[in-house]
């Protein structure tokens, strides 16, 4: 093959990364194993068609994950990319919409983690990419077993950041993660949500839903290749990614052994900002994340605390912010909400004000945030309104 052809040399480039791709998606393979491989054999593309025992001296595999190996190299056959590489084939590679460590589309921040991801499995809106490549996003993390205020906080926080325009990042699970997944889809904002399952995977089943609307209006992002089995640590490990696609983290509610309390050390260790809500002390579910204030967390009372700090969002459009209604639209907002004024009376919270109309945060939040803008209430930290 004739040096210098950019179109050959393309290719080449090309057949090297599917080739990384097939290595990486063989069970039992991570860094240390490839770079194993690399070391013993001039390409990967001959280490696929080298003897068990040449395998066995490159990665240091037992019987077992050498049979592993063995059973996924009979599964593709002689060969997974055929020489030349045909449109078939990689055709065949490209609909797995996959990163690798030396894509240009990777954020810089995930390629020089200590253990980056071999690669970075992805399904949804791929404009996102380059925000995140940027760091252009912001964390929510927190408990599977919140309190109502932690739960209801982490939906606002949600909304908060969706209509400022910043993608929210966080891990699909239930409690925090889900509460402000959801605030951020109900202010038609961009979610990310990082997996610690194969994307194909729901965990919890009952977010099937959720996941779904998540990948349709967001992103959802996995290290984890198709039919991978799912290990504990593999839910620790996605802290990391998380981390690492986001300016700044926000703890809602966490006890003291928590991955978000990891995911605050790491945001520390990075040099990002961290955010925490306050809670009552009493509360098992917040001794971490209250902990992390003793420990020069920046304390979250409000979510337009955050949003005065960050400013807008990468993905504010101009002119999106609506302009306040005039008077008479004021008077008939004032007359359609009478039942609404007349339950916050003086002032209430979010909370007693969804016990009294029975009605959910997000419904509530909404019709707040009208009342809001029109000049008719104020919000308060805490998640508490007054009447102007």
């Amino acid at each position: 093959m004739a040096v210098g052809n950019p179109n050959q040399e393309a290719d080449l480039r090309e057949r090297e990364r599917l080739w990384q791709r097939v290595w990486c998606e063989c069970p039992g393979i991570g860094w240390t194993r490839l770079q194993g491989l690399r070391d013993q054999f001039s390409s990967l593309e001959q280490a696929w068609g080298a003897d068990l025992r040449d395998l066995k001296a490159a990665t240091g595999l037992g019987p077992k994950g050498l049979a592993t190996l063995e059973a996924y190299r009979q599964r593709w056959g002689q060969t997974p990319l055929p020489q030349p590489l045909t449109a078939a084939a990689r055709l065949q590679w490209h609909r797995r919409r996959c990163l690798l460590p030396n894509d240009r589309a990777l954020p810089d921040a995930i390629r020089t983690l200590e253990r980056p991801p071999l690669q970075l499995y992805w399904q949804g809106n791929g404009s996102l990419w380059p925000r995140l490549r940027k760091q252009q996003a912001v964390a929510v993390v927190g408990t599977r077993r919140p309190s109502r205020h932690g739960e209801m906080m982490a939906r606002a926080i949600g909304q908060a950041l969706a209509e400022a325009g910043w993608p929210v990042v966080s891990g699909l699970a239930e409690g925090i993660d889900a509460a402000a997944h959801s605030g951020c889809l109900e202010r038609h904002g961009r979610p990310v949500a990082v997996l610690g399952t194969p994307l194909e995977r729901v965990y919890p089943r009952h977010h099937e839903d959720l996941q779904q609307r998540v990948a349709r209006q967001g992103l959802l992002v996995s290290e984890l290749p198709a039919g991978a089995a799912v290990q504990p640590g593999h839910f620790a490990a996605r802290n990391r990614l998380q981390v690492a696609l986001a300016k700044a983290v926000v703890v809602v509610e966490c006890p003291t052994a928590s991955g978000a309390l990891h995911s605050a050390r790491l945001a520390w260790d990075h040099g990002l900002p961290v955010w925490v809500v306050p809670a009552d002390a009493g509360k098992v579910s917040a001794s971490g994340s209250n902990r992390l204030l003793q420990q020069g967390a920046t304390a979250l009372l409000d979510p337009a605390d955050l949003i005065k700090e960050l400013g807008p969002g990468p993905l504010l459009q101009q002119g999106q912010q609506r302009s306040p209604p005039t008077p008479a639209a004021a008077g008939n907002l004032q007359l359609r909400e009478a039942a609404l004024l007349a339950a916050l009376g003086r002032g209430a919270s979010l909370e007693q004000l969804c016990e009294r109309l029975r009605q959910t945060p997000g419904v509530l939040s909404k019709r707040l945030l009208q009342l809001e803008l029109a000049g008719l209430l104020r919000a308060e930290p805490g998640l508490w309104w007054r009447p102007c």
